[in-house]
């Protein structure tokens, strides 16, 4: 027995007189780009996907067409809007007509397409990648981390062939004070779909060998908007935020500020001004070290200046103080010769008045007493030679100690003999309440002067 049966073409025209009477027509739809070419006619074909919002597993599917009409004037109204390249894994709202062709099956023709919602979009996700950065409280982390002031060994990602990586090396290696910067270069995919993992993989690398870098560089040439998507990634922010060195960014898109550049310790436009910053930061250092030198040379200059100046006026107090010494020494001498002079005057004149006295008693005297007187006589001087030497000699003794004291009393004998004087601020320190730790001293010794710095204080117990 014969069944009832439709050819294939049969069942397609049915299907898509249904689907037209069905879906008359056209609709706004929501979908994610996960592919899309354009062929030599103007046609553009995309496949458009929705995942789920959990699991992100793709749970629908549909292919689209763009036809060339239709598509010169909605990419360049597109990508003007959005600053966009209208490229896979942007989401977007589409006018649509459902279409079934009996050879083709089913797609979607679009119409229109609503740039203001992609905008919203890949706003809303940036804003939630930064809202979870700073609820991870890691939003801030690299830029607390501190930059060499001469950041000299430096670590790059980029990739080799791009143009803003030459740029940047060319703008190290040739600037105008010759500073020698070495860097080292970690490739990496810098756009597209693999450029998160490759950028992460980068600093992983680097990361085994931190010690040896001063910061990190990460750097590309401009392009769109698109391709710079990768840089609002969560994943790649929490790893620059996180990242024991300084990382420096020159993603090379003026525009816009990306999530990478957010956590960045910093941000610059440009591979050449990542490159310009880091020579500007080591020529302001050399400056501070000139700067630093002259100080120095200046300030050592006018001390030393100052100390001389200080010196040549103590020893002209001390020069008179000298002179006054010695000159009181030289008065005490000579009135010491004139008591001894008078003294011994003095005592000759007494001794000639008793020797008169006596020889005008002798004619009284019988020649015993006579005999006796000089007996006495002869005692007498015999006595007086003796105490007028003792005398002399007694003179003579406190003359040269006299002498001999005032010769320890030179300040130059005194530092002979291992003594020093001790000043601060010009002024004899005499008693160990008027210094303070920290003090600069200036100690006179015999073979010269010592300045040092009291760094502590010990009284006598």
């Amino acid at each position: 027995m014969a069944r009832e049966h439709l050819s294939l073409f049969e069942l397609n025209t049915h299907i898509k007189e249904e689907l037209k009477e069905r879906f008359p027509s056209t609709y706004w739809v929501i979908a994610e780009i996960s592919e899309i070419r354009t062929v030599r006619s103007g046609h553009c074909y995309l496949e458009l996907i929705e995942k789920d919002a959990d699991s992100d597993q793709v749970k629908a599917k549909a292919r689209a067409t763009i036809w060339a009409f239709t598509y010169r004037m909605l990419k360049p109204y597109f990508e003007t809007t959005t600053r966009q390249t209208l490229s896979a894994g942007l989401k977007v709202l589409l006018k649509v007509s459902v279409e079934f062709q009996e050879v083709y099956g089913y797609s979607l023709n679009i119409k229109d397409i609503d740039p203001t919602f992609t905008l919203g979009d890949i706003a809303r996700r940036k804003l939630e990648v930064i809202q979870q950065l700073q609820e991870d409280g890691v939003m801030d982390m690299n830029k607390e981390v501190d930059l060499a002031e001469v950041p000299q060994v430096l670590a790059v990602i980029s990739s080799p062939t791009a143009a803003g990586y030459e740029d940047f090396i060319n703008q190290l290696s040739n600037n105008p004070e010759g500073y020698k910067i070495y860097h080292k270069l970690f490739p990496a995919i810098m756009q597209g779909d693999e450029a998160e993992q490759s950028i992460i993989a980068a600093l992983e690398r680097i990361y085994e060998h931190e010690h040896a870098f001063d910061a990190v560089v990460i750097i590309r040439g401009g392009g769109s908007s698109s391709d710079l998507m990768c840089f609002d990634s969560y994943m790649l922010a929490l790893n620059i935020a996180q990242f024991p060195l300084p990382v420096l960014t020159g993603i090379g898109h003026e525009r816009d500020e990306s999530v990478a550049d957010m956590v960045a310790h910093t941000r610059l436009k440009t591979p050449t001004a990542v490159a310009e910053f880091i020579i500007d930061r080591i020529t302001q250092f050399d400056a501070y070290l000139s700067d630093l030198k002259e100080h120095f040379v200046a300030e050592t200059s006018q001390l030393l200046l100052n100390e001389s100046h200080r010196l040549e006026l103590a020893a002209q107090r001390f020069q008179p103080v000298v002179n006054k010494a010695i000159s009181t020494s030289k008065q005490f001498q000579i009135d010491a010769a004139h008591r001894l002079e008078f003294a011994v005057k003095s005592y000759f004149d007494k001794q000639v008045n008793f020797f008169s006295h006596v020889k005008e008693s002798a004619h009284y005297l019988t020649k015993k007493q006579l005999r006796g007187s000089h007996q006495n006589l002869a005692f007498q001087s015999k006595r007086l030679k003796l105490e007028t030497s003792a005398y002399f000699k007694n003179q003579q003794q406190k003359l040269k100690l006299a002498e001999r004291t005032l010769e320890l009393s030179d300040p130059y004998e005194i530092l002979k003999r291992g003594y020093s004087l001790t000043y601060r601020g010009g002024e004899l320190v005499k008693q160990l309440e008027s210094l303070n730790v920290g003090d600069e001293l200036l100690t006179q010794v015999h073979e010269g002067k010592i300045i040092s710095r009291i760094e502590k204080i010990t009284q006598k117990k």
